[in-house]
């Protein structure tokens, strides 16, 4: 009996063994995206040594245009699939505008590069947004009425405003390739001979810059005297850099940097500068950090081609739009505070 007694306790500890759960897995840090390029030391003062990118979001077209609004989430386009979107800290994502960019009664495909792409917030805290399809730029309200804001030129249709920027005075600059017309500059329905940068200041629309191929990502420097402007064509993947007098017009139009000789895909594209005076720029396999200078100081490679980036969070979070996904690293400057919140 006392040998049946200790088999039976033998039976109930292996049974107590068997049915225990199993000890909890060790943390694990989430995979590492891309890689962190450093090619100068002043890029540490700039990255940490320790950032890694995140994807927050995915499952969109052709992701662009990302802004920080005042409630605390990020607004972004999709171009290919028509519509703004917005992206909340908790990881929802709900639609803003849809059609974001173009209604579909006229003659451009669907599918195309007609929708929603650059934005950027004006005084009243209303959203600037360019629209391909509609080949102008709106006016979104807080109370979501739309107006529009340009959208010809001496009685021509603009081609396909791509990205927008306020200057300190009030007045903004655009870019207007062609991008949102199926056949480029060969387009039968293009009424404009040039693809222009253009300035909009007290209602009047005037083109600062005519002789770019592409012109696409734009931005202003902190001291508000230098405009950046990405040309996005394939066989001349350049930045330039303009001087921007007190009454708005531009000059002395200089090279900036270039990428035509890079193996790596992907051309200059949409544009951000951080509180020093650097440039967060799009380009060949991810985001280029050049100094007020045009010094390559390092790149974030990206696991997708970026199309843009804008700052977030506490400002110094970096989201960057790219191909089908959203973005975010964390950096150790601040971005260059919005021109209106």
């Amino acid at each position: 009996m006392f040998k049946t007694r200790i088999v039976s306790a033998v039976a109930l500890l292996a049974v107590a063994c068997s049915t225990a759960p199993p000890p909890a897995p060790s943390p694990q840090k989430p995979a590492a995206l891309g890689s962190i390029e450093r090619l100068d030391p002043a890029f540490d003062e700039l990255v940490p040594k320790d950032a890694q990118l995140e994807k927050v979001a995915g499952g969109f077209t052709f992701t662009e245009g990302p802004l920080w609004r005042p409630s605390g989430a990020l607004w972004f386009s999709d171009v290919v699939g028509n519509v703004v979107r917005q992206w909340s800290p908790d990881g929802t994502v709900t639609e803003i505008l849809n059609p974001g960019g173009y209604d579909g009664k006229g003659n451009l495909p669907a599918g195309g590069y007609n929708g929603p792409n650059g934005m950027t917030a004006d005084k009243d805290g209303a959203v600037l947004l360019c629209q391909h399809g509609y080949r102008r730029i709106v006016r979104i309200s807080k109370d979501m009425k739309i107006t529009t804001v340009a959208d010809k030129y001496q009685g021509k249709r603009l081609n396909s405003p791509n990205d927008v920027v306020f200057r300190a005075d009030g007045s903004f600059y655009f870019t207007d390739p062609p991008y949102g017309l199926p056949k480029g500059d060969d387009d039968s329905a293009k009424e404009l001979k040039f693809n222009a940068v253009f300035r909009m200041a007290k209602g009047k629309l005037q083109p600062v810059i005519k002789d770019l191929s592409r012109p696409n990502g734009i931005a202003i420097s902190p001291d508000q005297k230098t405009l950046y402007i990405a040309n996005s064509e394939e066989k001349n993947r350049i930045w330039m850099a303009y001087d921007i007098a007190d009454d708005g017009t531009v000059s002395n139009a200089r090279l900036f940097a270039n990428v035509t000789s890079e193996k790596d895909a992907g051309v200059p594209d949409g544009m951000k500068v951080d509180s020093k005076g650097n440039i967060w720029a799009s380009g060949p396999a991810g985001i280029c950090v050049f100094s007020p200078e045009g010094k390559h100081l390092g790149t974030i490679k990206m696991p997708e081609s970026p199309a843009n980036c804008n700052w977030g969070d506490d400002w110094k979070s970096l989201y960057i739009t790219a191909q089908t996904s959203l973005y975010r690293i964390k950096l150790a400057v601040e971005g260059e505070k919005q021109i209106y919140p």
